[in-house]
């Protein structure tokens, strides 16, 4: 079988950021990177849980809710997978960020946080999705 394009990137020299993993016609497959493969503390199931409800939420909410194509976690637990229709790596960069902004600001209940809306929605927090959001734009240098 051929290797797919993400088992390509040399993950002991990855990171952290926001970079185009790929690009399919005009879906963008963006790789957010929160934690730096082997160096940092990998995010925890419940982390990764909470963010990807209020991310998605604030992007597919956002002013390209219509390109919002995808919003997830990578399994080996270091970052999200945000695939955008039609927009390009500068444009991309700045939702995503301001997309993690209005997850630190956020105040209210968790989106999908009750037992109807979600298959585990034990591990849910707002406080871990803010703190992981405002790390990862620390990190960069991006002010919230």
């Amino acid at each position: 079988m051929e290797k797919i394009t993400s088992f390509t990137i040399d993950h002991l020299n990855h990171p952290a950021g926001i970079y185009l993993s790929r690009k399919d016609g005009d879906i963008y497959t963006y790789d957010v990177r929160i934690c730096k493969p082997y160096a940092d503390d990998l995010m925890t199931n419940s982390q990764m849980h909470s963010l990807e409800h209020l991310l998605a939420t604030v992007l597919r909410n956002g002013e390209k809710k219509d390109d919002v194509i995808y919003v997830g976690p990578m399994g080996c637990q270091t970052g999200f997978y945000v695939l955008l229709r039609n927009v390009e790596p500068k444009e991309a960069t700045k939702y995503i960020t301001d997309g993690f902004r209005k997850v630190i600001s956020y105040d209210g209940e968790m989106p999908g946080g009750t037992q109807r809306e979600c298959g585990n929605y034990f591990n849910l927090d707002v406080a871990e999705a803010k703190f992981i959001a405002g790390s990862f734009l620390k990190r960069l240098g991006i002010s919230a």
